[in-house]
Order: C-alpha cells, then sequence, then structure tokens
C-alpha cells in the first residue's frame, strides 16, 4: 500500500487504492452480500468502468482491523456521502476521528439506521458540524418465494437492448429527479453500462411500447439488488411496476443469485406494499445524514 494507505493509531486503513482495499475487505464484503450490497457493488462498478465512475474526483475506502481481522469497510466517491458498513457506536467515533485526522472531511453519513445515528453523532461531536436527515430514508428488502402479480397487466417483459438507450437514459434522469438526486449519475454511462450486461429490463404493451423500467447489479458474492423501479408518472398505477419488478426478479433469479435485494423508501407505503405481495421481506432500515459546518 502506498503512504496514503498507512494506519493511524487504531485500526482503520485509508486509501484511494481499490485493488488494495479490496485484497484487504473482499471477504469481509462477501461474508454478508445484503447488508454489504452498496458497498460490493459501488466498488465492482469502479473496478470495471474506472475510478471516475461516479464523479470527477477520485474516490477513497477504508478498512477497520481487529485482532488481525477485518471488520467493516467504507468508501467515499466525492462529492457524495459517506457509505459505511455496520459500525457499533465505538468503531462509529475511531472512524470520525480518523477522518478528521487524515483530512477527509465528509458531507453526510449513509449506513443501516443505527450506524448512520451513531456516525452522524460522533461527527456533530468532533467537528460541531449541524446534522440534518436527508429527505429519503430506505428499507432494504430481500426476496423469499416469487409471487408475480395475478393477474398480470397486458403486455410482456424483455430484456432491454441497444434500441432502448435513449428512451432509458431519459427515464434514469427523470428517476433521479424523482428521487431528490438531479444529476447524481451520468445517465447515458449508467445505461451503457446496464446494457453492456443485460442489467434492464423494460415492460412493453401488446404492441411495444415501453410502459417501465427495471434495472439489477451484476451478480457479486451470489447477491443481485433491483434497482432502479421506474414507471413514468401518467403510466403509474396500472400495474407495470409490480409486473417489472416480478420479471426482473426472476431474471436475477435464473443468473444464479442466492439473495436478490432491493431498497425501498420508507414513505412511499404503496411500494413498500407491492414489493412485499412479491415475495419480499425486510431486512434492515438505512438512514442517510447531510452535514453542514
Amino acid at each position: 500500500m502506498r503512504p496514503d494507505t498507512q494506519p493511524l493509531t487504531g485500526t482503520w486503513y485509508l486509501t484511494e487504492d481499490l485493488a488494495a482495499f479490496l485484497s484487504r475487505a473482499g471477504t469481509f464484503l462477501r461474508s454478508r452480500p445484503d447488508l454489504h450490497t452498496v458497498v460490493l457493488t459501488v466498488v465492482e462498478a469502479l473496478r470495471v468502468g474506472g475510478s471516475r465512475t461516479y464523479g470527477e474526483q477520485a474516490p477513497w475506502f477504508g478498512v477497520l482491523e481487529e485482532d488481525g481481522d477485518v471488520r467493516a469497510a467504507c468508501f467515499r466517491t466525492p462529492p457524495h456521502r459517506l457509505t459505511t458498513t455496520p459500525l457499533t457506536p465505538g468503531q462509529a467515533d475511531s472512524l470520525a476521528a480518523h477522518l478528521i485526522a487524515r483530512g477527509r472531511p465528509v458531507p453526510g453519513v449513509n449506513a443501516v439506521r443505527e450506524t448512520a445515528v451513531a456516525f452522524a453523532e460522533a461527527w456533530h461531536r468532533r467537528t460541531g458540524a449541524t446534522i440534518g436527515p436527508h429527505a429519503h430514508a430506505t428499507r432494504l428488502f430481500r426476496l423469499g418465494t416469487l409471487t408475480p402479480p395475478e393477474p398480470a397487466p397486458p403486455g410482456r417483459a424483455r430484456i432491454a437492448g441497444e434500441g432502448d438507450r435513449e428512451l432509458l437514459a431519459r427515464w434514469f434522469g427523470e428517476f433521479q429527479e424523482a428521487i431528490g438526486e438531479p444529476g447524481g449519475r451520468d445517465a447515458t454511462a449508467w445505461t451503457d453500462t446496464r446494457l453492456a450486461y443485460g442489467g434492464l429490463t423494460l415492460w412493453e404493451a401488446p404492441d411495444g411500447a415501453p410502459l417501465a423500467m427495471a434495472g439489477m447489479s451484476p451478480l457479486l458474492a451470489g447477491m443481485i439488488r433491483v434497482a432502479p423501479v421506474y414507471t413514468p408518472a401518467h403510466l403509474r398505477r396500472r400495474g407495470y411496476a409490480g409486473a417489472v419488478t416480478a420479471a426482473v426478479s426472476r431474471t436475477a433469479l435464473d443468473r444464479g443469485a442466492d439473495q436478490v435485494l432491493l431498497f425501498t423508501d420508507l414513505a412511499n407505503p404503496t411500494s413498500n406494499a407491492l414489493y412485499q405481495r412479491l415475495g419480499y421481506r425486510p431486512v434492515a432500515d438505512f438512514a442517510a445524514y447531510d452535514f453542514t459546518a
């Protein structure tokens, strides 16, 4: 590891070297692919697409080792928030201390709710920053027995192709607007990445008109995460979201996933109820906090 990766007091290691991070933390991340799903999928996107996949600034990574074993991992893709695997309050405080000492400011945190609260409190205590909750608290679900909607709406599912590229990029841009993160990802690059591995599914009308889309991550550690699910506003409440989610979930199972996951917005009871009807069951709640100096 380069000098930037050497530990401070304690057992947190920081690095901008993705290969070094994976060498240290890969086995740990694969040990709980459900709770570590965000770290796994983002790190894989960076590995495949390059360090600028999520922004213009270089990402960095952290690993916590205790008694020779990895206990936690985190990353940040500036300008976005810090994302971390679950931490105890003591581990959260030690991470805050290490980041401050190393001159690694963060604008917020995203993690399992208890960890997000503990880190936010530690950051406030050590920096005086004002802590504000982000707009979208989420719940992680894992698929049990897939139960497709009956009856399904008219139409059929199909894997999206290159001819759908413009539509999919536009819909992803609209999706980012809808969740309050306009321009968070380059829509064209996002679309191209997923088309390359057949990671986008459309529900189309009998005449072939696209009605809804669902994406999924690559297969990692036996896990695939469904994201995003999007139906244009004028086509909602007709069953298309449920149909396309069931279809992409079936594809994930067919591709060998032991765990099929998805996040829902806790402020949207309709989608939470929909996914549970399809066979998804709650795993953990996640929260995001923003920090203001």
